[in-house]
């Protein structure tokens, strides 16, 4: 038996988890929740990453003796060091307006379909690619030595050693994932400097041992190694799908829902780039072939505006509000930004001429139903597009605990759902590190331990699939 401390940040919270593995045991309990809370300043949104790395230390210090760290985070966000090494201000937030009309100036150079053939990856306003393109005439940037991805930054100020993760790396827009390598051609056209990155690093990878100081501070005895793992949470969620050799799609749902395929290859054809899936790495050659939807933002930005609400209750409300009444885009840009989210979704209904949603639960319905209409179009279009057809959709991460939801993906998809589990991206980072250990192997003999020692549910279809057909065509037509 092995214990691996995984560090799990998400856009709302982070979390440190202890994992005990054994060859036919695994075992996950959490240590330390801490919130992540970025701030407004006058230039803008920004991480309060002194803070998340304070909440890393706690958690740690809690953990007990472990034998090994992984840390894995949200993607594209990055953090600046000068020439000593220190950190020149705090990251920018994905969700600042300072990339606003940056990717019409990128496409000037290198037009959109070729950015997509060189990447594969998808457009979204807040790729690295287009934060360093807004950034260029920063003194920042300027002064900047090595930039540093932000689990790698926190790996950094663990063990004073430097590396970029190829699974982080791959959201970038900067890496080819033919070649699992940097797109060195395009960085060149586009006047960004590669040098600026640590080398590339593989999960599974040592990423160094914990200072003496952090030894120190946190209580433990070292040598404790800190291992690179799919530092992406969705690399690690889509790690920890339990599946024991079935054709699957997984959605990883929480602040955002990541739904698609996992594949051998990547699909890098102009019909699949106008569709807007992303071709990002995942662990042993994989590619996780994706889109985006917004995901459970939506609701939690509700849940905000009404002052937090018991969600249990709402959501018994809500399954008493008749389905499909009123439906939006769960991937319109236009709920990116937080702020009067009911207000905005009621706005959205008005405008395309349906019922407008009035109370919270009937706007949580609208939200559900909209999710699971999002879910059901990115699982039918991955399997045209890749020519892959799948029998089960897996369902992972913090949605897994609204009941309705899942309910909702299974009759939008027509397909059964397999729910759990919750805490999907803590133990694909945990078996990372397990594996270094020697204690699993391949990434199936992983999942083969998943589906013995989660508990899971499963959701069948009710009805057929025409209601949600409809819906959807109602949708296209605005």
């Amino acid at each position: 038996m092995k214990s691996c401390a995984a560090v799990d940040l998400g856009a709302s919270g982070g979390r440190v988890m202890v994992g005990r593995v054994g060859p036919d045991s695994l075992e996950l309990t959490e240590v330390h929740r801490f919130p992540n809370r970025p701030v407004r300043v006058p230039e803008g949104l920004r991480w309060d990453v002194l803070g998340l790395y304070a909440g890393v230390l706690d958690g740690l210090r809690g953990a007990g003796a472990v034998d090994s760290v992984g840390i894995d985070s949200w993607a594209v966000d990055y953090g600046l060091l000068d020439a000593d090494g220190a950190l020149l201000g705090n990251p920018v937030h994905y969700r600042d307006s300072r990339t606003d009309g940056i990717a019409e100036k990128v496409w000037a150079t290198v037009p959109a379909s070729e950015l997509y053939a060189a990447t594969g990856l998808q457009y979204a306003p807040f790729n690295t690619l287009y934060q360093l393109t807004a950034a260029r005439d920063s003194a920042q940037l300027a002064g900047a030595e090595r930039l540093l991805l932000i689990p790698d930054l926190l790996s950094y100020w663990l063990t004073g050693e430097q590396g970029t993760e190829l699974t982080n790396a791959s959201t970038t827009q900067l890496i080819d994932p033919r070649t699992r390598d940097w797109a060195h051609g395009l960085a060149e056209r586009l006047g960004i400097d590669l040098g600026l990155f640590a080398p590339l690093r593989r999960p599974g990878d040592a990423a160094g041992a914990l200072r003496p100081e952090v030894l120190e501070e946190t209580g433990l005895t070292g040598p404790v190694p800190v291992t690179a793992v799919g530092s992406h949470d969705t690399a690690s969620a889509v790690a920890a799908v339990p599946t024991d050799g079935e054709r699957f799609a997984y959605i990883c749902t929480g602040t955002w829902s990541l739904a698609g395929l996992e594949l051998d290859a990547p699909v890098l054809t102009e019909e699949s780039r106008a569709a807007n899936f992303t071709n990002e790495l995942g662990l042993d050659g994989t590619v996780r072939y994706l889109r985006n939807i917004m995901g459970l933002w939506l609701l939690q930005e509700c849940l905000r505006a009404w002052g937090q609400p018991d969600l249990g209750a709402l959501l018994l409300d809500a399954g008493k509000v008749p389905a499909l009444r009123s439906v939006v885009d769960a991937g319109d840009a236009a709920f990116l930004a937080p702020g009067r989210m009911p207000e905005r979704i009621a706005e959205a209904c008005r405008a395309s001429g349906q019922p407008v949603p009035a109370t919270p639960a009937e706007i949580t319905r609208c939200i559900l139903d909209s999710l699971a209409l999002a879910h059901r179009k990115a699982v039918t279009d991955a399997q045209r597009l890749a020519g892959r057809p799948v029998d089960v959709v897996h369902v992972v991460g913090g949605g897994t605990r609204n009941a309705l939801l899942c309910q909702l993906t299974a009759d939008a998809c027509g397909l059964p759902v397999v729910s759990g589990p919750t805490e999907a991206a803590a133990l694909g980072n945990v078996l990372v590190q397990a594996r270094a250990h020697g204690l699993v192997g391949d990434l199936a003999g992983m999942r083969r331990l998943l589906t013995r020692t989660q508990l899971l549910t499963r959701y069948e279809p009710r009805g057929g699939t025409r209601r949600w057909q409809a819906a959807q065509a109602r949708l296209a037509r605005g």
